[in-house]
């Protein structure tokens, strides 16, 4: 009886280690609900067995593990063995996987009508807003989808003699695919102002049709499209065309773009008596494309005044076509096309040729650029300058190899090494992360999806992406990049994974690895002092691998080796309290060598590929990696 009994308590014990020792397990190999089998714990436990110290877990890296629970993860791994099950299932996909996806939007068959004062519509499509709505009266529509991916908006004020006012068209939107159909179009008289269309946007694929065309009698006013837009494509179709007495304003296309490909069509295009104010099409922009055609073609005795085109842009290619063409009689004035901030190609064709008696005068055109086909007869032009960049030095100069004030490369976006001293005040750029919010893919799912642009079209099919879309060539601009061939002395990975990027580093730098990234955004877009600075790896010339966001629908980083680098741990300091606000991470390019001569970085500081070192901080949500101290 007794032996019985110490044996039964030997097995509560080994009961009750057994248990115990799984709960430790669980705790430390789970997630924050210490479930083993989620996405997350899967990386928590890859991180543990490939990194070889025991350093502070870097969780800024593992919390952009895929947020799927344990069930969710079992049903999405077996639906991804079917890619048309998982395209069935997309919507849910993406919201339970935190991925970026175009929202499936049906077409909205509702009309508004009366006096109707919108505030605050978005993310679906819209249809017939104040169409043919007789009487007084005013239309007033604002913030049309804000923080919105990809709408349609049609038929605003169509044939209706109201006034009609639209502000804030899709503010501030993130990787936006928006197209708007017939503002005020067909009015017999009646006023338009529209507002703010696209101001902010980042990666914005945006189509414009049909402003206040056929109108009759009204005053149209258009202001700020894609003010400050970073990158993408966007198209304006017919403003005022076919009007027949109305005044027309246009301020502020695409200006402060940066890196904008833009084209525009058929402004004033036979206008019957209109007087058309065209100012700052693609002033100020960084790298833009863009492609206007037909100002006041076939327009009968209307006033144009056309100022500003690319003023000031930096590079860029440029074709402007048909100003005043077959025009009968009326004035135009054109003032500064293309006066560049520095060389891009331009060509302007056809300027008031065919007129009947037009008055034209045409005033500083830019630079490094081609001109045909003007009314050599009855034209005034002044200031045709056929130079390069060089001779425009007083936009762009350098003096003593310090770059004078450059507006293009944001102020502290690069610095030079003996900046990072305690005590130095200096310019942060905005680091904050312009990219939408997305998670890593589980690598189990990850590695079953198609990665390659030769399965281009499977990858559209899965995420509902049409050929013209912008989430079509946004995976296509990806996959691209991806499988470019590495640079002279680079190595490099696309990683859609954790466990990918983990992979990669270690390959590169070996299982002793710190990953580190600078620890919030405060100080940006203003001056901030230098605290207390630490060298990594003693401050010693060193290898790293530095990993990059890039746009796709789900979380994917580019990663490459950068050799000979120093990196730098620095306290930021509020320059007027000297209170601590953040942590930064800085790294030291030390060979520019194989830098291109146009690189921002000497734009900013001057000097050229390989006489000077570069440094620059770590942006929100990008991170470096080197061997641990």
């Amino acid at each position: 009886m007794h032996n019985k009994i110490l044996v039964s308590s030997y097995i509560l014990l080994v009961l009750l280690f057994s248990l115990s020792s799984f709960n430790i397990v669980v705790a430390k190999d789970g997630d924050e609900s210490g479930n083993p089998f989620t996405p997350k714990a899967y990386v928590i436990r890859y991180w543990n067995k490939h990194v070889s110290n025991d350093l502070p877990k870097p969780w800024f890296l593992l919390n952009k593990a895929s947020p799927l629970n344990a069930a969710q993860y079992a049903t999405y791994t077996k639906l991804v063995t079917d890619q048309n099950a998982l395209t069935t299932h997309l919507q849910s996909f993406c919201s339970s996987a935190n991925l970026m996806c175009a929202p499936y939007l049906l077409p909205s068959l509702e009309k508004h009508t009366g006096d109707i004062h919108f505030t605050t519509y978005g993310n679906k499509n819209f249809t017939n807003y104040g169409t043919n709505e007789p009487g007084i009266g005013v239309n007033s529509f604002k913030n049309y989808s804000e923080d919105a991916s990809v709408n349609s908006f049609r038929r605003y004020g169509r044939g209706s003699p109201r006034d009609n006012k639209f502000d804030n068209y899709v503010p501030d939107g993130n990787v936006i695919d928006q197209s708007f159909n017939s503002y005020s179009t067909n009015t017999p008289g009646g006023s338009g102002q529209f507002t703010n269309y696209a101001p902010n946007t980042n990666v914005p694929d945006l189509r414009f049709t049909a402003y206040s065309d056929q109108g009759t009698g009204g005053e149209q006013e258009f202001k700020t499209y894609l003010e400050q837009g970073n990158s993408g494509g966007q198209s304006f179709k017919s403003y005022g065309k076919n009007g027949n007495g109305a005044d027309s304003k246009f301020t502020s296309y695409g200006n402060e773009t940066n890196v904008a490909a833009s084209t525009f069509k058929n402004y004033g295009q036979n206008a019957n008596g209109e007087n058309q104010n065209f100012t700052s099409y693609s002033s100020n922009g960084n790298n833009p494309q863009n492609n206007f055609k037909n100002y006041g073609v076939g327009g009968n005795g209307p006033s144009e005044t056309f100022t500003n085109y690319r003023d000031e842009s930096n590079v860029g290619d440029d074709k402007f076509s048909n100003y005043v063409k077959d025009a009968n009689g009326g004035e135009a004035n054109f003032t500064n096309y293309g006066q560049s901030f520095n060389e891009g190609t331009d060509v302007f064709i056809t300027y008031g040729k065919g007129g009947n008696d037009p008055h034209i005068n045409f005033k500083t055109y830019g630079v490094n650029n081609t001109f045909k086909d003007y009314v050599k007869d009855t034209a005034t032009f002044s200031n045709y300058h056929n130079k390069t960049s060089q001779d425009l030095a007083s936009l762009s100069e350098v003096n003593g190899g310090k770059k004078v004030n450059n507006r293009w490369v944001e102020p502290g976006k690069f610095f030079r090494e003996k900046m990072l001293k305690s005590g130095t005040i200096m310019p942060m750029p905005d680091i904050k992360d312009k990219m939408p919010k997305r998670s890593f893919l589980p690598r189990a799912i990850a590695a079953k999806l198609p990665f390659s642009t030769s399965k281009i079209d499977e990858l559209k099919k899965i995420f509902h992406a049409a050929n013209d879309s912008q989430v079509a060539k946004m995976i296509g601009d990806a996959l691209s990049e991806c499988e470019r061939a590495p640079s002279a002395g680079e190595t490099k990975r696309c990683a859609n994974s954790a466990e990918d990027m983990i992979d990669f580093a270690t390959s590169v730098l070996g299982r002793n690895v710190v990953v580190r990234t600078t620890e919030n955004t405060n100080g940006s877009n203003g001056n901030i002092m230098i605290g207390s600075v630490k060298g990594i790896n003693g401050g010693k010339v060193t290898k790293s691998v530095s990993c990059h966001q890039t746009l796709y629908p789900s979380l994917l980083y580019y990663c490459h080796s950068v050799p000979k680098v120093r990196v730098y741990e620095a306290d930021i300091l509020d320059p007027n309290s000297k209170a601590k606000i953040n942590h930064g991470v800085a790294i030291c390019h030390v060979d520019t060598s194989l830098w291109g001569p146009r690189h921002g970085a000497f734009v900013a500081l001057g000097s050229g590929p390989g006489k000077i070192e570069v440094c620059h901080w770590i942006f929100e949500n990008d991170m470096t990696w080197a061997t641990a101290d």
